[in-house]
């Protein structure tokens, strides 16, 4: 053993245990008197009866008090039960490396999928600084989705950052796993946030399937499980998706959904203490947000990149209706916005492309791409205008050429925009996707027909 190592073990072993006394357990929270720990550090909380202990996580303090937050279930747990922490501020870590492609890991990183223990993996600190701003690089290649809506209209770029905004049950976790299946990138990892727990395997034997499991990492926290967890699995997963990054991968980060990551932070900081500010969310929310989702991106040097896919929940049908999905709009690089009449007319999937965006599509397709796309969208919105008298039939043929072009078109680009999702069948590739796009493009610019009167 060589010197350095020698050292560590000795500092291992002769490290203070801190201890303290469970002294009130108020609702989910936990205060611990004697413990002077740092916030993040793991505690463990030991039951009587001979039953395991539990695993909780220092988020504040009171009164010279540690505030904890348990991990598992604490039934059982009494004031006076024994808290220990093995050292003062050990940053959480999470397992990574190649032998977790293929793996389904809980918040921790201990496997559930019942196929033995990993092997082979590295410690890797959970939280990491997002990348500097100057330091990088620029985002120019596209990445393929396998969805035609997306790769026509809003083209993604290798180290996007691209929210899916939508209500419940218009098809976010659909399109995510459509991307999952079809998407150009070396590696997927998809964090499971606060899901059911009947969608988790779902969504890797049905949606995913050997294939797609055999290039993914899935990372989960049901929405059952305490909200300490459900912070955990989102960082974690973009931790696993860093480290990939930073082997040169190009890796697509799937979270579902930020909104219950901001959740479990509303419940962690009122707990520590922290007033309701916005709609009863704690200032906390505000601050994890863009920790979180800034850590995505293109890699130092331009090698390996994050393109990252992150559905929010929207309340009340529109997404200014609540304080979370504005504020990860001011942050991402662009939004896919989900309309619940799209849906009930069985077109999926039901993005609405006019209030769509990719901030950086001008740089990631060529001109010819561009112009098209642009063309496509204009239809759409005259469409738009007018699709309501066009309804009751009081729109009156020739009065907007624009408008009579966009209504003959219509079905057109409906067929381009329309596409199954549910089944693993092949994805149309990028390139077939531009000629279609071109095609459309060049059927608007002939002559319209004579309009019927």
């Amino acid at each position: 053993m060589r010197t350095a190592e020698r050292l560590a073990a000795i500092e291992a072993a002769v490290a203070p245990r801190l201890s303290g006394r469970v002294s009130e357990i108020r609702g989910m929270s936990v205060c611990v008197e004697g413990l002077a720990v740092a916030i993040g550090t793991t505690v463990r909380l030991v039951r009587g009866g001979g039953r395991p202990a539990v695993p909780a996580e220092a988020v504040g303090f009171e009164g010279g008090r540690a505030v904890l937050l348990p991990l598992a279930e604490a039934d059982g747990l009494r004031p006076g039960d024994p808290a220990h922490a093995e050292q003062a501020s050990a940053a959480a870590t999470f397992p990574v490396g190649g032998c977790l492609l293929g793996r389904v890991l809980d918040a921790l990183g201990r496997p559930i999928d019942g196929r033995g223990p990993l092997r082979g993996w590295t410690p890797r600190a959970l939280e990491a600084p997002p990348p500097g701003a100057c330091g990088r690089a620029l985002i120019g290649q596209p990445l393929a989705t396998g969805v035609r809506a997306i790769d026509g209209l809003m083209p993604l770029g290798r180290g996007q950052r691209m929210g899916i905004f939508a209500p419940p049950g218009v098809g976010k976790s659909t399109l995510l796993a459509a991307c999952a299946r079809g998407c150009a990138a070396d590696v997927v990892v998809v964090g499971l946030v606060g899901e059911r727990g009947r969608e988790v395997n779902e969504f890797v034997e049905r949606t995913l399937g050997p294939e797609g499991l055999a290039r993914s990492v899935v990372v989960v926290a049901t929405g059952d499980e305490p909200a300490p967890m459900r912070l955990r699995a989102a960082r974690a997963a973009t931790c696993v998706a860093e480290h990939f990054r930073d082997g040169g991968a190009d890796v697509l980060l799937l979270m579902d959904s930020v909104t219950r990551f901001a959740q479990a932070q509303r419940q962690v900081g009122l707990a520590a203490g922290e007033p309701p500010a916005t709609r009863g969310f704690p200032p906390s929310v505000f601050a994890a947000l863009p920790r979180l989702l800034e850590r995505a991106g293109p890699g130092a040097g331009g090698v390996g990149s994050i393109t990252a896919l992150y559905a929010v929940l929207v309340e009340g049908e529109e997404a200014g209706a609540d304080p979370v999905s504005e504020a990860c709009r001011g942050v991402l690089d662009g939004h896919l916005m989900l309309d619940r009449k799209l849906a009930e007319r069985g077109h999926h999937p039901a993005i609405d492309c006019c209030a769509s965006i990719s901030r950086v599509a001008p740089h990631v397709v060529d001109a010819e791409h561009d112009a098209a796309r642009l063309e496509v969208l204009r239809l759409l919105a005259a469409h738009r205008d007018v699709e309501d008298l066009v309804a009751v039939g009081a729109y009156a043929a020739g009065s907007r050429p624009e408008a009579d072009r966009a209504i003959a078109m219509k079905p057109a680009m409906d067929t381009f925009l329309r596409q199954g999702l549910a089944s693993r069948s092949a994805s149309p590739a990028f390139a077939a996707t531009r000629a279609q796009l071109l095609a459309l493009a060049a059927m608007a610019d002939e002559p319209a027909a004579s309009p019927r009167r």
